[in-house]
């Protein structure tokens, strides 16, 4: 009899970062900045890829790939944070909770096997580098693309749907700016599989390079996986400290803090790595703006 009384939640309200309202529109306007510095920089990134020849390789393959998931993952949190900073109280329903956390959460686990894939590449690329060519095929690389998005989507529905399953009742709190349940079991699965085949392509990797004989070129064997090794790190270490870290040490104020630097400031970091640490990137993009320019300048012209 007493379920009866029971009032079921249809909706939560987001607490976000409370703070001053004149620090509410500064970070409304800094995260809104970075947001869209995000978007130019991964659609710049994806533009000069298709556009060059040169690039139409595994590795430039799955960096426009990166890109074009990143724009999506950025996209699933950060307009309603930008909200929350405006708003009062700043609410989503329960649907679109459930939403919000399917897409968070498969774009991440997408982000995860991808890392794997891209991983792989670097490992045949330094370790099998005259089977390269057969190895990774264009078809590979496509399958292992859609490997990618199609485990990330399946896993996150899985956990998504028990979730939505569970009877929310009483407090409809989330001390967080997006609805971010993932829990400890979930950050596991997550990261076993693609972590440990990440891990072991790079130890397959630093031994390869370290059997090198010349110190030249072993810098240069590093500096082909260099960026991408930086890329996991940093993903890798924000997530394993946001979930995987004793509930003993962890408080939803810095889990607020952890979320906004993977969830915001690592796809805006992860353009800047690879450009600044791959010439050919660099130059590409130099002549596609370039090229650009002189476009208008001799559309205006006429």
């Amino acid at each position: 009899m007493w379920k009866e009384n029971i009032t079921y939640i249809s909706e939560f309200v987001l607490v976000g970062f409370p703070t001053y309202p004149w620090l509410q529109v500064l970070l409304f306007f800094l995260f809104l900045i970075t947001y869209l510095f995000v978007l130019l920089e991964n659609v710049v990134i994806i533009l000069t890829i298709w556009v060059t020849g040169s690039l139409h390789k595994p590795m430039y393959y799955f960096l426009g790939t990166m890109s074009f998931l990143e724009t999506w993952y950025i996209s699933v949190t950060v307009p309603k944070m930008l909200a929350g900073f405006l708003l009062c109280p700043n609410t989503i329903s329960f649907l679109g909770c459930m939403t919000q956390l399917y897409f968070f959460m498969s774009l991440a686990c997408t982000e995860c096997v991808l890392l794997a894939a891209m991983a792989y590449d670097r490992y045949v690329a330094i370790c099998w580098p005259l089977h390269y060519p057969v190895m990774m095929t264009t078809e590979f690389c496509v399958q292992l693309t859609i490997s990618s998005w199609l485990s990330g989507f399946t896993v996150s529905l899985a956990k998504v749907y028990f979730i939505s399953q569970v009877s929310f009742c009483g407090n409809n709190i989330l001390n967080h700016f997006f609805c971010d349940m993932v829990d400890f079991v979930l950050a596991i699965i997550i990261l076993v599989f693609p972590l440990s085949a990440t891990v072991l392509s790079y130890a397959f990797i630093v031994s390869a390079i370290l059997h090198i004989p010349s110190a030249t070129g072993q810098r240069k064997a590093f500096s082909t996986c260099a960026s991408h090794l930086m890329v996991v790190v940093i993903f890798y270490t924000a997530v394993i400290f946001m979930y995987v870290r004793p509930r003993a040490i962890a408080s939803f104020n810095s889990n607020k803090l952890i979320s906004a630097i993977y969830a915001v400031f690592t796809p805006m970091l992860n353009p800047i790595i690879y450009c600044l640490r791959n010439k050919e990137v660099k130059n590409a993009i130099r002549k596609t703006m370039f090229c650009d320019s002189q476009c208008s300048d001799l559309l205006l012209a006429s």
